[in-house]
C-alpha cells in the first residue's frame, strides 16, 4: 500500500448537498446522462439539491435508432419524474464522427481501457462546455452509477476538465449508497428500456461475442 487514502466522493458529494441544504442555496447542475436508467436515481438524488438540466450527449451510440431509442427515453423520464425542483432536458448533437475520430486506432480496446477514457473525455468536455455557455454553477455525469465504470477515471477526468475550464465539477460515485440498485428498482417502476450493452458498435460486439 502506498498509503494514500482512497477518496471517498460520496462523501465529498454529501458535504456539498449538506452545505446547500443548510444555506437554502439551489445551484443550477448539467447532468451528462448516458441513458434514462442511469439517470434515474441521480435525479431522484440530485433534484432535492440542484435545479438540473440534463444533457443527453452521447455520439458514441450505435447504430442510430439506438441512439434515438435511449433519447427518447430520457426525455420522457425527465419529464415524468416527481422531484422537488425543476428538471429541463437538453439534447446534443449525434455527431458520431467526433467519436470514431477520438478513438481511432483503439478499436481493439477492452472495455474500460483508453477508448472509453478518450469517450468519457469528449462527452464531459462538450458538457463543461455547454455548462460555461449557459452559466450553470457545476456539471457532471450519471456515467459512476454503472458498476462497470471507474469511478476515480471518471473523476480525474472531470477534475482536469474542471480545472481548464473553470466549472465546477461535481464529485461523485453514485454506485454509493445502493444508487444502482435504485436505479434498477426505478428502471422497472417506470417501465424503462433498459439496454443491455454500454451503447458504443464495440461493446456492443463485445455483448454478442460474450454471447456465444
Amino acid at each position: 500500500m502506498n498509503g494514500i487514502p482512497k477518496r471517498n466522493y460520496q462523501k465529498e458529494l454529501d458535504q456539498i448537498t449538506d452545505a446547500l441544504e443548510k444555506n437554502g442555496e439551489v445551484p443550477r447542475l448539467l447532468l451528462h446522462s448516458c441513458c434514462a436508467p442511469c439517470s434515474s436515481y441521480v435525479l431522484e438524488y440530485l433534484s432535492a439539491y440542484f435545479e438540473i438540466t440534463v444533457y443527453y450527449y452521447n455520439p458514441n451510440i450505435f447504430p442510430p435508432e439506438e441512439y434515438e431509442k435511449r433519447a427518447a427515453e430520457q426525455r420522457e423520464f425527465a419529464d415524468r419524474l416527481d422531484v422537488l425542483h425543476k428538471i429541463s432536458f437538453l439534447e446534443g448533437d449525434y455527431d458520431t464522427d467526433l467519436f470514431y475520430a477520438e478513438t481511432r486506432g483503439l478499436e481493439k480496446e477492452p472495455e474500460g481501457g483508453e477508448r472509453c477514457s478518450r469517450c468519457f473525455e469528449l462527452r464531459l468536455r462538450e458538457t463543461a462546455k455547454r455548462a460555461r455557455e449557459g452559466g450553470f454553477d457545476y456539471f457532471t455525469t450519471t456515467l459512476s452509477i454503472s458498476p462497470h465504470k471507474n469511478a476515480d477515471q471518471l473523476n480525474e477526468i472531470g477534475k482536469k476538465i474542471s480545472e481548464e475550464t473553470g466549472i465546477a465539477y461535481l464529485y461523485s460515485d453514485f454506485k454509493k449508497k445502493n444508487g444502482f440498485k435504485r436505479s434498477v428498482e426505478l428502471t422497472a417502476q417506470y417501465g424503462m428500456y433498459r439496454q443491455d450493452y454500454c451503447g458504443c458498435v464495440f461493446s456492443k460486439m463485445e455483448r454478442e461475442k460474450s454471447l456465444n
